[in-house]
């Protein structure tokens, strides 16, 4: 195993797959055109490809996390079979006012805190210094940025329009999509395999 892996971050909800607001089901889950070829490109490329999401749809009660759990294995699945086996998933179930019970709380795993990420880098020994995160929203690239995540690119939700530039410069590139972003992208821009 090689430990210490650049990692490819990836959003859920509008960058893999085309956010319906609180997906929670196989026949809502509709994948973002491209994404799981980009996916496996990133593979092919080295990055060990990990899921960050924040799903407050099981702490505000619109789904349970068995609901979110089977959903999960059913996407792994997709991209196992489409050669872009995932490292990690990681979700947080929190919402500091909106959600119930133990669930409404101020955690350091919602993005924009970088927890998720940090757990990642943990769990499977990757390198947050060579990584990039791919998202469609602010927090996204505020997760990654206080992770020291250095490439932090900014996708248009569900991949329908370029995003604008209010990012308040956190973003280091800007695509419609992750199918566009990692074909744009040079190969040693978005290569891993520096030190293989």
């Amino acid at each position: 195993m090689n430990a210490h892996r650049p990692a490819a971050f990836l959003d859920r909800d509008g960058v893999i797959n085309i956010d319906r607001g609180y997906v929670a089901r196989m026949e809502d889950f509709e994948f973002v055109p491209g994404a799981l070829d980009a996916s496996r490109t990133l593979a092919q490329r080295g990055f060990a490809l990990v899921v960050i999401t924040n799903q407050s749809g099981i702490g505000r009660g619109l789904y349970t996390e068995a609901d979110y759990q089977t959903l999960t294995a059913w996407m792994r699945a997709q991209f196992a079979a489409a050669g872009a086996p995932l490292a990690g998933v990681y979700h947080c179930p929190h919402h500091p006012l909106n959600a119930r019970g133990a669930y409404r709380v101020a955690c350091d795993c919602r993005k924009p805190a970088p927890g998720m990420l940090l757990r990642a880098a943990q769990d499977v020994g990757l390198d947050l210094a060579r990584s990039v995160l791919f998202g469609d929203k602010l927090s996204d690239l505020q997760a990654a940025l206080s992770a020291g995540v250095p490439q932090r690119v900014l996708l248009g939700t569900d991949g329908a329009a370029l995003p604008g530039a209010d990012d308040g410069g956190l973003a280091t590139a800007r695509f419609r999509s992750l199918a566009e972003a990692v074909a744009s992208a040079e190969p040693s821009a978005l290569s891993a395999h520096a030190d293989v």
